[in-house]
């Protein structure tokens, strides 16, 4: 079978600042909706967990950036080779790296021999968490490998929305003081998007 006649799965972008719970959300929600969801892992956390040092240098930023874009690709390509007819759910995405790069977005997206356009169009619907540092919550427990100060992570999550919310199905889950309250509306998005891109598909079995 030629390779652009196969399958292709549904690629959703979990993303946003950090703090924001996205990765307890992806978790829940494939929990939720059921084994047509295959949650593609968050790159960073697991170089870092690793090994990959958490740096400040310019140069070894790039570095990592890089490493974090390169490795990114490859679960969501050896998830949609193994699951062609599931749902990606995707705990961030690559369009990510540009909010840390040096210097600047279109500089990024060159050095990854790409573009801003091709990344975006990599996913199908983006859902961004919005950090509970714009709220002033400090986040602690959860990923250990995030560092961030509030004011950190509120510019980032600024710098993420920026470059995310040109897609054409960008849904904001803006931050709560309950986060059961935020998960409920995030889960009513995504069944939403599901039901309309894949309809008939939610709580299906997984192939045997």
């Amino acid at each position: 079978m030629n390779p652009s006649d196969r399958p292709r799965p549904l690629r959703i972008a979990l993303t946003g600042g950090p703090g924001a719970g996205k990765t307890t959300a992806a978790d829940l929600f494939r929990r939720e909706i059921g084994d047509d969801v295959i949650v593609v892992p968050e790159a960073a956390t697991i170089l870092f967990g690793g090994g990959f040092p958490r740096v400040s240098e310019e140069a070894a930023e790039r570095s990592l950036q890089r490493a974090i874009f390169e490795v990114q690709h490859s679960l969501e390509d050896v998830q949609a080779t193994r699951y062609p007819d599931r749902i990606l759910l995707c705990d961030r995405g690559s369009v990510d790296g540009a909010a840390y790069w040096p210097d600047g977005a279109s500089e990024f997206f060159s050095m990854m021999n790409s573009s801003y356009e091709v990344e975006l169009a990599r996913y199908d619907v983006v859902l961004f968490f919005e950090t509970s540092a714009v709220g002033g919550i400090r986040f602690e427990g959860g990923n250990r490998y995030r560092t961030e100060s509030n004011e950190q992570a509120v510019a980032l999550d600024r710098r993420l929305h920026d470059l995310w919310s040109p897609h054409p199905r960008f849904h904001l889950v803006p931050h709560s003081p309950s986060f059961i309250r935020k998960i409920t509306v995030g889960l009513s998005i995504l069944e939403s998007v599901v039901a309309e891109l894949r309809p008939g598909r939610r709580n299906s079995d997984p192939e045997t």
